[in-house]
């Protein structure tokens, strides 16, 4: 695995990072998906990243408004 450097607008990062935290997963998985879909004739990987997202969004989930007030953190 390689470590890479890559400039984004600091609001897409933002918005992406706060996605990826909301839906529990990794920011770097999502990228290397993206690419690998990006260069496959035929990509596996969309099929894959879509039934797990699909998968998050019918999880259950518990609305936590302040985290430091409920679990006294």
């Amino acid at each position: 695995m390689a470590l890479k450097t890559f400039n984004v607008e600091e609001m897409v990062y933002k918005k992406f990072s706060a996605f990826c935290k909301g839906h529990g997963v990794s920011m770097s998985k999502q990228v290397e998906l993206f690419m690998e879909s990006m260069v496959e004739e035929e990509p596996e990987a969309k099929q894959e990243y879509l039934q797990k997202l699909d998968r998050i969004r019918k999880g259950k989930f518990m609305r936590v408004d302040n985290f430091a007030n409920r679990y006294g953190v």
